[in-house]
């Protein structure tokens, strides 16, 4: 297929640029794969759509404050660093502007004594960069650490989202960018889905730029998926093992839940299973897909032309899932990352 092929037009005013007061209010279109219907609800009459005996994986990664403001000494030049995962001591980053941040060159940070020096340029342009000084990187991250949120939300005051961009079941620090599907549970809404008899596996991707990262390739065969660190633990395998075993559906909260199931999973006789584990994922799923775990998907409105919206399109199939965009953007649901959900079953 080509990149064209997921192509939408979206009024700029439907990409939303605050969360709604409460995470549950958002909008919920509800997509039928079988009947081809699409419903309109809101997300806290979730629980009317999922059945005992089904499970929801939820992604209880973190984000941290990993977008660091600095300068060089000598010039006081501005240099920015997207901190993404650690590699031993030091880190990889990616850095801006970073034509001249060659080997050695040194960043500082306003009143820190902590200083970040370039110890390697990588293939894909990144640096690696290790944190010499007095103090530590968590207290730096604390103090001058911003949530790198994603560039469409244009605004100021952004000192509720180091909080509101999380999920309130993130857990482990990692991710520089929230699975947003998330976004929209609260503690009472998920009481309330286990008491129905819907039990919850927990496993974790740390979610990268590669998620995001724009498919220029016009055959979208050609693009290549950045790596992606995941890790299930027997319990969440045994749960979604289990599941499956009992005739109920695998519901990933996300597509890095999707991304992740798919990437665990492993044929043994007929069946596909979960597995315990962790590894580093180049998954790109595109139409045609034949999913091996997943039997529904929460998700939001992705970007055109996105790895992301390729992914549902493979799930819920490429002309239904035009369709309820076209139809997302005439009922004027609101888009991307703070934006409505859908569940597609």
């Amino acid at each position: 297929m080509k990149r064209s092929d997921f192509y939408y037009e979206l009024p700029h005013n439907l990409i939303a640029q605050y969360p709604t007061a409460e995470r549950d209010e958002s909008r919920l279109m509800v997509a039928n794969r079988t009947l081809r219907e699409i419903g309109h609800r809101t997300f806290r009459e979730l629980p009317n759509f999922l059945r005992a005996g089904d499970c929801l994986v939820l992604n209880e990664t973190r984000v941290f404050p990993a977008r660091l403001k600095g300068y060089r000494p000598i010039t006081r030049g501005a240099v920015e660093l997207l901190l993404l995962h650690p590699h031993g001591d030091s880190w990889e980053a990616m850095a801006r502007p970073g034509r001249r941040l060659r080997i050695g060159a040194q960043i500082a940070f306003e009143g820190s004594d902590l200083t970040a020096i370039v110890e390697d340029v990588l293939d894909s342009g990144n640096r690696r960069v290790r944190f010499e000084g007095k103090g530590s990187l968590d207290e730096l991250l604390k103090t001058h650490g911003h949530v790198p949120l994603p560039p469409y939300i244009r605004r100021e005051d952004r000192a509720s989202d180091k909080e509101r961009y999380q999920t309130v079941y993130a857990r482990v620090r990692g991710s520089v960018a929230a699975p947003t599907a998330g976004l929209h549970f609260t503690p009472d809404l998920l009481t309330k889905i286990e008491a129905l008899g819907i039990s919850l596996a927990r496993i974790l991707l740390h979610v990268g730029p590669g998620t995001f990262q724009p498919v220029k390739a016009d055959d979208i065969r050609d693009h290549k998926m950045g790596a992606e660190f995941w890790k299930i633990d027997e319990s969440a395998a045994e749960t979604v093992n289990r599941c499956r075993a009992n005739g109920g559906r695998v519901i990933a909260v996300g597509t890095t839940s999707v991304r992740t199931l798919e990437s665990a999973a492993v044929k043994i006789g007929s069946n596909w299973q979960l597995k315990s584990g962790s590894d580093w994922t180049h998954t790109f799923i595109y139409p045609p897909y034949n999913f091996r775990l997943v039997d529904g998907l929460i998700t939001n409105f992705h970007l055109p032309e996105s790895t992301l919206l390729m992914l549902v399109a493979a799930f819920m199939g490429r002309v239904f899932a035009m369709r309820a965009y076209r139809e997302a953007v005439r009922k004027a649901y609101r888009f991307y990352s703070y934006g409505d959900a859908m569940i597609i079953l």
